[in-house]
């Protein structure tokens, strides 16, 4: 599978790019979506790690420090990757993991910006020693890896703050770098999780965005159930890159789906490996309110609520926003009542610190809910003063319709 973008000069690439990102239709911009195609589909994620050095320490250092890394035990990591730039200083392995221990930093709160340059200097020395590699050995496969996998991470992050050109022509620099990668070392596992990304989401992505299909006469046709079968092979198979594909197969049975079974089964195993990452036991906890299960759903959110309190990375005032949101949903479905009112203003007291001027779902609900709650405990005024509030924000969902119904008569559970 070759991608005719890959094979455009830079400058026509910003030709056509440009000529896309004119489009509009139904009123959107495709911009946008596009993008995210870009950056999901151009197999950034692959360079994971390819490390060629027949080294049993070296592979074990690695496989630590990714696995420090997704359990957010970031100072640990740092230790086990600067003994790898020790130890391998002409390896890139070490640099390039290290990068991404500020990708999960700006992944726990991507509205922090503060660790961006941080990333982007770290990625450009990565790139910068692969250069240095591949004048000397222009076939070495691991700077050909690691550099792909720092284009492709610098692109995510130009993506993340909407920076869409320079996104686009980070993920076109990249793909050839991971082609080649896969002509040179065919039985590369690893690779095969950019594949299955690509050929995943380039079908799914244009199914639910139908305005998006424009766009996708620029890629080859994907094919979901191949990509499926692809990541699931890297799941199973990979050193590397497993954890990320088994995140992939979380999100996509999760987000597309709609197989909460399935999202159910990689979203336990990543909780099982990882029990500190909050990206992680969020899902867990999604699925299960998805399901309807709510019990189950409060264990996980109960558990992430404690990790708050503690202070553990990553478990910030968002995080604490929506454990106490589901929890207090919990307790209105049990009828206990006051401790619902305790969770839902502990929501939006946490959501008028994280929204700003843009009321979230969770602050419009909770709002929603403690009006509903108030009606339950024979408030009537104080759940009429809730719901005006809810007709002063930006509808979420049906929320204007519930509040008007609720103010003509009270709610009833």
């Amino acid at each position: 599978m070759k991608l005719y973008l890959a094979y455009l000069s830079r400058k026509q690439y910003i030709s056509k790019f440009k000529t896309v990102t004119d489009l509009r239709l139904n009123g959107k911009i495709i911009l946008k979506l596009k993008i995210k195609i870009l950056l999901i589909l151009f197999l950034s994620i692959s360079a994971v790690s390819s490390a060629q050095l027949n080294d049993s320490q070296f592979d074990s250092l690695i496989t630590a420090g990714i696995y420090q890394i997704y359990n957010i035990k970031f100072e640990q990591a740092e230790k086990t990757f600067e003994l790898v730039r020790r130890k391998y200083p002409h390896h890139p392995a070490g640099k390039f993991f290290d990068a991404m221990i500020v990708w999960w930093k700006i992944m726990l709160d991507t509205k922090n910006e503060s660790y961006d340059d941080i990333f982007v200097d770290k990625l450009e020395n990565v790139i910068a020693m692969c250069d240095s590699i591949l004048d000397e050995d222009p076939g070495n496969i691991d700077a050909m890896f690691f550099k792909g996998g720092s284009l492709g991470f610098r692109g995510r992050l130009y993506a993340l703050r909407k920076e869409w050109l320079n996104a686009a022509l980070d993920g076109k620099d990249a793909l050839p770098l991971v082609y080649k990668v896969y002509e040179l070392d065919p039985e590369n596992v690893e690779v095969k999780l950019g594949f299955g990304i690509y050929n995943y989401y380039a079908k799914a992505i244009p199914e639910k965005y139908p305005f998006i299909k424009p766009v996708m006469i620029f890629f080859p046709e994907g094919n979901k159930e191949l990509g499926i079968k692809q990541l699931k092979e890297v799941a199973q198979r990979a050193k590397y890159a497993k954890i990320e594909a088994r995140f992939f197969l979380l999100t996509l049975y999760y987000q597309y789906e709609e197989k909460y079974n399935q999202a159910l089964y990689y979203a336990k195993m990543l909780v099982n490996d990882f029990p500190d990452n909050p990206t992680f036991q969020r899902y867990y906890g999604r699925i299960y309110v998805r399901k309807g299960d709510y019990k189950s759903a409060v264990s996980v959110f109960g558990n992430i609520l404690a990790k708050c309190k503690a202070g553990l990375t990553g478990y910030t005032e968002k995080v604490e926003r929506e454990a106490v949101y589901y929890i207090g949903v919990k307790y209105d479905i049990d009828k206990k009542l006051d401790s619902a009112l305790v969770m839902f203003n502990r929501c939006v007291e946490l959501s008028g610190k994280i929204d700003g001027d843009e009321p979230s779902g969770f602050q419009v609900n909770a709002v929603l809910y403690l009006g509903m709650v108030y009606d339950q405990l024979n408030q009537r005024e104080k759940a009429i003063a809730q719901y005006k509030k809810v007709l002063a924000m930006d509808e979420y969902k049906n929320s204007h319709e519930r509040a008007e119904k609720y103010l003509k008569r009270p709610y009833l559970h």
